[in-house]
Formats: structure tokens, sequence, C-alpha cells
């Protein structure tokens, strides 16, 4: 049985949603994961970036790295964010490929959709556009985008062979997976990985490296870069415990559909 057969995925989607609810709703309390500018300006985003971003949608930044350096977005290009919250990265993209773009974000909690569509409607984003959705089935057609962005949640997905399957339906040939997630050098003991309060902290969920990769080439993606976020941490201490006991911690990556 897989640990995605072991969990209780209906008790997990709730964890996730009413904790990236309060995300949204309440950015300046305590949580596992640090938020915020500060964070972002640290993980590498370039201040100019970061300050045509929204302060509403950096105050709920919960991301884990930077990885549009390595997406190479570019004017006119089409882009889809999974799990894209209040917004950051959704608009950060829309900044690089400008009006001629498209930026579509997805995500599956409401509070941080209405956020993220309130602050798009006041900076007048309207090549952006955010959809409620899952991550492991995107609402966009085939071969219909030229970048799949992510950062810091297909670790809370139970199916991730189906989100980058889906990462590789919509890319066109050419098209680039560029995403920082959290992954694991160490396979987590089952009384990590099945426990649904530490998925939504985003450790339980985190993958063996080796075999995250593999499902991103199983989806048919060749995986060109791969680098450690050493500026990432987590702030709990039963998180940095489990960082050191399996060796959790942040990467960004590159993948490209073949030609």
């Amino acid at each position: 049985m897989t640990t995605a057969e072991r969990l209780d995925v209906a008790d997990l989607q709730r964890r996730v949603q009413d904790v990236y609810q309060q995300v949204a709703l309440e950015p300046h309390r305590t949580y596992h994961f640090e938020m915020g500018a500060g964070l972002a300006l640290r993980l590498g985003y370039p201040d100019d970036l970061v300050a045509e971003i929204p302060a509403e949608a950096l105050e709920s930044f919960a991301g884990v790295g930077y990885f549009l350096d390595l997406a190479v977005l570019r004017p006119g290009e089409r882009v889809v964010d999974l799990g894209s919250g209040s917004g950051t990265d959704s608009f950060a993209a829309a900044f690089q490929v400008g009006a001629t773009g498209e930026v579509t974000g997805i995500d599956m909690t409401a509070a941080q959709l209405a956020k993220a569509e309130r602050l798009r409607v006041a900076a007048a984003l309207d090549q952006v556009r955010f959809l409620e959705g899952h991550i492991e089935a995107i609402a966009v057609p085939d071969a219909s985008c030229d970048a799949v962005i992510s950062n810091g949640v297909i670790n809370l997905s139970p199916d991730k062979a189906s989100v980058f399957a889906e990462a590789a339906r919509v890319l066109v040939p050419g098209g680039r997976l560029a995403i920082a997630d959290i992954v694991s050098q160490r396979p987590l003991a089952e009384s990590i990985s099945c426990n649904a309060e530490l998925w939504a902290a985003c450790i339980g969920g985190a993958a063996q490296i080796d075999d995250y990769l593999a499902a991103i080439a199983a989806a048919g993606l060749r995986v060109d870069t791969v680098r450690d976020n050493t500026a990432y941490a987590f702030l709990s201490g039963s998180a940095r415990g489990a960082t050191e006991t399996y060796g959790i911690k942040s990467v960004s990556l590159l993948a490209v559909k073949p030609r």
C-alpha cells in the first residue's frame, strides 16, 4: 500500500486548506515556516521584482526558494502557477511576461484565491487570472502554456506523479517546469509520512529526492538543473528536528519537455 493510499486524503486536504486560509487571512501569526517580503529577498528574489509585487501578497508569501531565474520567462509567454496562494509568484511572472503574456494561478483555498483576485484587480493586472482547482487536475488545455511554475506546494500533494503528468500535459514542446519545493535526502518514517498535520506543515509530504526526480522524468520531462536553497529553514523545533533527521531541504529545479 502506498503512502497516498494510507493517508486520509480528505483530511489532508482540509488541514492544508485550514493552514493556508490562515496564511491568507492572518499572515503575521507564527507558523512552522517563515513568510513575508524579507523571506523572498533572502531566497534570492531581486529587489526590483519584489518592489513590483503587491505588499499584501508578499505578507502571505510562504515560498521555499527562488526559481524564476531558471524559468527565464519572456514577454508574451503563457504561464501556469500551481498553488498560487495569495499571488506572489503569479504577479512576479506577470511582470516578466508583460501585458501580452498570460498567467493562470491555480489554488484550492478560497481565502487565498479571494485575496489574490482582490490584489490583481487593484493592480490592474489583466494578464493574470486565478482559478479554483487542484494541481493534480489542471483546468487548462493540452500544450497551452510555455512554463509551469510552483513554489513549496507540490510536496503537499499525495499524488505527485499526477502533478508532474499534468504539468507535462499542459506544456508545449520545449516548455519549462521551474519550481521550488521541499524534498528529503532519506525516506520519511511512516509516522511522519502518514501524518496529515505534518503534511500540512510542508514536512510529511516531502518525497525522497531521487524518487521526486524520477517522478518528473516518468512524466516525460528532462531535468536540467537542481540546486539547494540553503537560505531556507523551518522555524519550529519539531520541523527543524525532522529536517536534521531526514535531511529535509528546499530545492529549486528546472525540467524541460522535449521537442
